[in-house]
């Protein structure tokens, strides 16, 4: 019976240690395995170059997931699990440059994993993650990338991208102002387009797409204010009566505004263009000017606030904190957090001191804002 026993036990431990063996295998699958996951998740969608080109800690890389998650991305709980440990460890803060290779597209599928030859993502200059919707220049690439240019390019759309009787304006192209590392740039290329050596664009290396993509989002940055090479130009080209006509009629704005209020002397306190930027983008200046999670809003700018009345109680009114389809939750005046679930019976108003001008965005015509600016300012 001992015998029967001390078999039995032998056999429970090795049928444990194999399933912890496999358990383990499956959480931690090695490198190349999850370098295969990652192609199989994210490369439907993007380039390897446009999913590894900055590095983010563990905490940012799993927000980056959840918005893809959020946007329809499709796999199971382990295989984003495996996704996650892999960028972390090849692409977090403190990994190794070594690690910052990056598979050829469609390598996973392949079953190579970047040999001789294979194409690396060229990084942004600064290893810290950058915010998620703003293309990094590293000022290198975009260097190497202007000799491509000058090759392929520059005939048809210009020195700096601006357009010419040959070819259109890139610096306003949706193309190039989507495109994130040469995420969109590349896959246009490869679909075939004229080149001024003859060459086909096809045949346009990763390499050289992302650095392409460098010296383009270079020159949109360049006509940003702050830019080295940035010269404003004249802005004051609209009528100042059709301008006082829209601002007392059409545009609404004495609904809120008054002349001799305040928006008395409002040109004396502002330069042209930060006064077409104030009323343009009056949320300008803070996050507290959207209600971003409760921070104070910078001077000058207001909060949106939301008022909360539950089924059976008095309305509550502070800044959100969160608010989706699931909870809402607020910072009232005194600094008290409020929260509660959304259900029918949970009244929720927004009161956005900004909606006007939102609503303006979607109507205002180019004449209708040189024309007010030229009004606002005579308001000295």
């Amino acid at each position: 019976m001992r015998i029967a026993c001390t078999f039995l036990r032998g056999v429970g431990a090795a049928v444990a240690c194999c399933a912890a063996v496999f358990v383990c295998s499956a959480q931690e699958p090695g490198p190349a395995k999850a370098e295969e996951v990652l192609q199989k998740v994210c490369g439907a969608c993007h380039t390897p170059q446009s999913v590894l080109t900055t590095r983010r800690t563990r905490a940012q890389w799993q927000e980056t997931i959840d918005k893809m998650v959020s946007l329809g991305a499709k796999a199971t709980d382990e295989e984003f699990a495996a996704v996650l440990n892999y960028l972390s460890a090849q692409y977090g803060p403190n990994a190794a440059d070594a690690a910052a290779a990056t598979p050829a597209a469609g390598a996973g599928r392949r079953g190579g994993r970047g040999g001789a030859g294979a194409a690396q993502a060229p990084r942004p200059a600064s290893s810290a993650a950058g915010p998620d919707d703003k293309h990094v220049v590293d000022a290198a690439a975009a260097d190497r990338g202007r000799r491509v240019w000058a090759a392929e390019c520059i005939n048809c759309h210009g020195t700096y991208a601006r357009g010419s009787d040959n070819g259109p304006n890139l610096v306003r192209s949706d193309i190039v102002l989507h495109d994130r590392y040469g995420n969109e740039i590349g896959p246009f290329l490869k679909k075939g387009h004229p080149m001024q050596s003859g060459s086909a664009s096809a045949n346009l290396t990763p390499v050289q797409i992302a650095e392409l993509s460098h010296f383009l989002h270079q020159r949109v940055y360049d006509t940003l204010r702050g830019s080295p090479i940035f010269q404003m130009h004249d802005i004051l080209t609209g009528d100042a009566q059709a301008g006082a006509a829209y601002f007392n009629g059409e545009g609404g704005c004495t609904a809120c505004h008054s002349v001799t209020g305040d928006f008395k002397g409002i040109a004396s306190k502002y330069d042209p263009p930060t006064l077409l930027g104030k009323f343009l983008n009056p949320r300008a200046g803070g996050r507290g000017g959207r209600g971003g999670r409760g921070a104070p809003p910078a001077p000058g700018v207001k909060q949106v606030t939301l008022t909360v009345t539950p089924p059976s109680g008095q309305p509550v009114t502070g800044v959100p904190v969160v608010f989706d389809d699931f909870d809402v939750s607020i910072r009232d005046a005194a600094g008290e957090y409020h929260s509660w679930t959304r259900t029918p019976g949970l009244k929720v108003v927004k009161n956005d001191p900004y909606a006007a001008h939102d609503d303006l965005l979607t109507k205002y015509t180019d004449k209708n804002m040189h024309d007010l600016l030229a009004y606002l300012v005579t308001l000295k």
